[in-house]
């Protein structure tokens, strides 16, 4: 999961849905978009899920036969579409909601029924399937694509990690990578799991605005 504040700009969030829905590709894709279409001064980032590239990959293009193009490809976005359908429709029940949240959560009081109807209420949606669908094979199809050093290689402002040290998903380890790769980072660790802007939001609108602070002195924040 990733969560993007564009300070001065748009705000852009994957929040729960994301946690159970959506693969890491769907992060990095929402972090490409904001670096690419918003002027922003400042981003944060929430446990980033993803990746980085392999280097040494060798590109396997190669123009598509008559019988890749019109029979293979075909049968292969069938297999897809049940296949993709299915893990949907499984990962969309309630009961399977609450208990990969319970697995996420340190505190598990804060997985309660509002919780999981925000995730099931736009997973009803006639069209969530079908976006799922697009999603997770538009990454299948590029995977050397959607990598964290692609998308934070076009950032060109400060960026701040919110990281929680007790996350199952996604290890503090990382954080230090994205650092090391991208030195104009501030890192904050957290002691929470993988949603830290739920289960302590205290110290993440503190971090949030101690960082705008340092970064944007003359600006006016407040805290909400």
């Amino acid at each position: 999961m990733a969560l993007v504040w564009s300070y001065h700009c748009n705000i852009h969030s994957h929040r729960a849905f994301h946690e159970v829905f959506a693969s890491w590709s769907v992060a990095l894709e929402g972090l490409q978009l904001g670096l690419q279409q918003w002027g922003c001064m400042n981003k944060l980032l929430l446990n980033s899920a993803g990746q980085f590239g392999n280097p040494n990959a060798e590109s396997n293009k190669s123009e598509e036969s008559i019988l890749q193009k019109f029979v293979l490809k075909p049968l292969k976005e069938i297999f897809q579409r049940v296949v993709l359908g299915f893990l949907f429709w499984q990962a969309k029940q309630p009961a399977r909601i609450e208990s990969v949240l319970k697995s996420v959560y340190i505190n598990t009081s804060n997985v309660d029924n509002y919780l999981v109807e925000s995730i099931t209420r736009p997973a009803a949606d006639p069209n969530a399937g079908e976006v799922y669908y697009r999603l997770m094979t538009r990454f299948m199809l590029n995977q050397s694509k959607y990598t964290l050093d692609s998308a934070l290689s076009q950032l060109r402002c400060p960026l701040l990690l919110l990281w929680d040290d007790l996350d199952p998903w996604v290890g503090p380890a990382k954080a230090n990578r994205i650092k090391e790769f991208y030195p104009n980072t501030t890192l904050v660790n957290l002691q929470a799991g993988h949603c830290p802007h739920d289960e302590v939001p205290g110290l993440v609108n503190k971090a949030l605005i101690d960082w705008l602070s340092s970064v944007t002195p003359r600006a006016s924040i407040q805290t909400l």
